[in-house]
C-alpha cells in the first residue's frame, strides 16, 4: 500500500445522511474515498502518470416524490495546483459545491492543454532543437561541473579552500591547454570565468587572513563578477555570458536584459552580505551565508531566467 503524503477531507450532508470525500496523494497515486456515515462506500486510485482526472463516485439514489429515484454523484477534482474541491450532483442539477465557483476539472484541463502543446508541430521541433543544442553544450556543462566537483571534494578532503581554489585554477588551465588538441567545445561554458574568479579568490584568502575580511569577500567577489558582467551586458550585448547562461537553462533569453539583470543581482547580494557581515556577528554571518543566501540569490535567479525569457520571446514576434 502507497504512503500517503497528503490528504484532503471535504465533508457533506447529503439525503439525511453524512457523506465525505477523503483525496489522498503519494509519490505516485492519488485516492479517492468516499465514506457514508463513517463507512468507506466506494474508492478509486489512479496514476499520476495518467493526468489529474476527476473522480466521480456514485451515491445513495434518492428517493423522489413520484417514488422515482434520480442517480446522485460526487465529482472530486484540483480547482487550483494546491487543492481539491468536490461537487455534488442529482442527474445534471449541482446541489452542493464545497468551493463554490471553482472549476473542479482545472487540473484536467492544464494537463490536456499541455498535451495539446507537445503533440504540435513546433513543440517537436523545439524539442528537437533542445536536443540538438544539448549535445553540441553537454562537453561545456560537464567541464563546468568536473570542475566546480573537484573544488567541492579538495575542500572537502584537506579542509582548506585556498588549496581548492588553486586546484580549481591548475584545471581549469589543463582545459584551456586540451582545448587545442580537441573538436568539442570545452570552454563554452563558464570554465575560464570559473577559473579567474576561483584565481582571485584563493589570491584574496593568502593575502587577507583576517576572519572579518574572509566574511566581506562574498561582497568583493560579487562586486567583480557584477562589474564585468555590467560591461558584457552594455558593451557587447550579454554576449559571452547571456550565451551560455542560454547553455544551461536551455531556452531562448535575452542576453542583455538577463546579464544586467544578473549583475544587478549580484549587486544586491554583495550588499546584502556586506550589510550582515558589518551589522550581525559572525555566527549570525554564517547562518545567513549558509542557508539564507543561496534561497534568495534562486529565487531572483529564476525570477530573471522567466522575465528574459518572456522579453526574448516577445522580441521574436
Amino acid at each position: 500500500m502507497a504512503i500517503s503524503l497528503w490528504t484532503y477531507k471535504r465533508p457533506f450532508q447529503y439525503d439525511g445522511d453524512d457523506y465525505e470525500v477523503k483525496y489522498s496523494c503519494s509519490l505516485t497515486t492519488y485516492t479517492s474515498q468516499l465514506f457514508c456515515n463513517g463507512t468507506l462506500v466506494d474508492e478509486c486510485t489512479h496514476q499520476f502518470q495518467g493526468g489529474f482526472k476527476v473522480v466521480v463516485h456514485k451515491l445513495q439514489p434518492s428517493s423522489q416524490s413520484n417514488n422515482k429515484t434520480k442517480a446522485a454523484t460526487v465529482s472530486v477534482g484540483y480547482f487550483s495546483w494546491l487543492s481539491v474541491g468536490i461537487e455534488v450532483r442529482e442527474g445534471s442539477d449541482l446541489i452542493y459545491e464545497s468551493h463554490p465557483g471553482k472549476d473542479i476539472n482545472f487540473a484536467t484541463k492544464k494537463f490536456e492543454n499541455l498535451e495539446d502543446s507537445d503533440n504540435s508541430l513546433e513543440s517537436i521541433e523545439k524539442t528537437k532543437l533542445q536536443s540538438e543544442q544539448w549535445q553540441k553544450n553537454k562537453p561545456s556543462i560537464l567541464a563546468d561541473i568536473g570542475i566546480g566537483a573537484a573544488f567541492f571534494i579538495v575542500a572537502k578532503v584537506t579542509g582548506d579552500l585556498t588549496i581548492a581554489a588553486f586546484t580549481g585554477v591548475f584545471l581549469g588551465l589543463a582545459l584551456v591547454i586540451t582545448q587545442r588538441f580537441v573538436k568539442v567545445d570545452l570552454l563554452g561554458g563558464f570554465a575560464v570565468f570559473g577559473t579567474i574568479m576561483l584565481l582571485i579568490s584563493a589570491i584574496f584568502s593568502i593575502v587577507f587572513q583576517s576572519e572579518y575580511l574572509v566574511q566581506l569577500k562574498g561582497t568583493f567577489m560579487g562586486l567583480i563578477s557584477a562589474s564585468v558582467m555590467i560591461v558584457d551586458g552594455i558593451f557587447n550585448k550579454g554576449g559571452y555570458f547571456g550565451t551560455r547562461f542560454e547553455r544551461y537553462v536551455n531556452t531562448p533569453i535575452e542576453h542583455r536584459y538577463f546579464v544586467i539583470g544578473l549583475a544587478l543581482i549580484g549587486l544586491c547580494m554583495a550588499g546584502m552580505n556586506y550589510s550582515v557581515a558589518t551589522q550581525l556577528s559572525e555566527a549570525q554571518w554564517l547562518t545567513y551565508d549558509t542557508f539564507i543566501e543561496t534561497p534568495i540569490y534562486l529565487v531572483m535567479f529564476f525570477i530573471l531566467v522567466w522575465r528574459a525569457g518572456k522579453k526574448s520571446a516577445e522580441d521574436a514576434k
